[in-house]
């Protein structure tokens, strides 16, 4: 079932062209990880989708209805979100400021304690918020977020300011959730660590869909290598003749080498049948080269036929010079 559906979705801010043609959806219980430069479109998305923006053109659909639409007003409780910098009020305490979003979210108040409890601030439950780190504001803006049970959820930078065993401990509540059938929207420039835990990914680059599919459909439209370390003991010259591929020496006493998605299989079974081979682990592309092969390397590439399309034109162009000037110019070259 589709949570959120996205068609031909662009916009503008005045002549400005924000996002440009943007489609992309997100089932039941799925976790989409949303990247992109600064100015990418990725804040605007999530605006699109809580229906604090219209888009200039295109459809969006969230739960089935028009974020927009008045009919949509009773499927506000099913969502949570949580903004990159999130604001509370500076005199209430972190107790205080979950109440008074319960009481607007219409959620029994013993809730607040438990989540207190769960985002890791129960010890600074009775402390006023301006006495809070932008860690612990994190946290008090994660429990907001998840206040009512959402079925849809929106994280924008989640993680910033959160030390790396509160950062395990959001990931932690993030499984929970999508285990429990909730779909969310993770938005994060803090690549590394977030892999294991989304099903799909969106790549923007300014204002365009760049790449979208799982971490695996997105592999096998790169040309990126696969790394395989193993150790053993054998002749490295005779095993890289029979592998067609140089063996790299580690600093730690093991080997590696660089191959494409393509050959890993039968590499991999020529490895394991090779006496004295031992320890052998693949290493696909990371996230982190993925988002960098389709925002820098595509970018580049489209850069370069760009420049040479033009040069091609310039080439092309018939001479603006009158008849009198061609006939300088050749007696010139003479």
């Amino acid at each position: 079932m589709s949570i959120i559906q996205l068609e031909n979705i662009s916009h503008q801010f005045g002549n400005l062209s924000v996002l440009d043609s943007l489609s992309l959806n997100l089932n039941k219980g799925e976790v989409l990880g949303l990247f992109g430069h600064n100015g990418a479109g990725k804040t605007t998305s999530m605006k699109m989708i809580l229906g604090l923006l219209e888009p200039t053109q295109g459809t969006i659909k969230v739960f089935g209805e028009s974020p927009c639409s008045s009919n949509f007003n009773h499927f506000r409780y099913q969502i949570g979100f949580l903004p990159e910098n999130v604001s509370f009020y500076q005199e209430l305490t972190g107790l205080e400021v979950l109440q008074f979003f319960a009481k607007l979210k219409k959620v029994s108040l013993t809730r607040c304690e438990q989540l207190l409890q769960k985002v890791g601030l129960s010890d600074a439950a009775s402390r006023k918020v301006k006495t809070y780190s932008k860690g612990m504001k994190q946290r008090l803006g994660l429990a907001q977020a998840i206040l009512t049970e959402p079925s849809l959820l929106l994280l924008d930078e989640p993680t910033v300011g959160l030390d790396p065993i509160a950062t395990q401990e959001f990931y932690d509540i993030v499984d929970h959730l999508k285990n429990n059938g909730c779909s969310i929207i993770l938005c994060s420039h803090v690549l590394p660590g977030v892999e294991k835990h989304i099903d799909k990914v969106a790549i923007l680059s300014k204002g365009q869909l760049a790449a979208f599919g799982s971490i695996q459909d997105l592999r096998k439209q790169t040309p990126l290598a696969t790394r395989i370390n193993f150790s053993g003991c054998f002749d490295i010259e005779k095993l890289s003749n029979k592998l067609g591929i140089a063996i790299t020496s580690e600093d730690d006493g093991n080997f590696s080498i660089q191959i494409s998605s393509q050959d890993k299989l039968n590499i991999v079974k020529t490895l394991l049948a090779q006496p004295g081979i031992n320890n052998l682990d693949t290493v696909p592309p990371s996230l982190e080269q993925l988002y960098r092969h389709f925002v820098l390397d595509e970018s580049k590439n489209k850069n370069e036929e760009f420049e040479k399309l033009n040069c091609e034109k310039i080439n092309q162009e018939p001479s603006s010079d009158t008849p009198k000037q061609e006939k300088n110019k050749k007696r010139d070259a003479l």
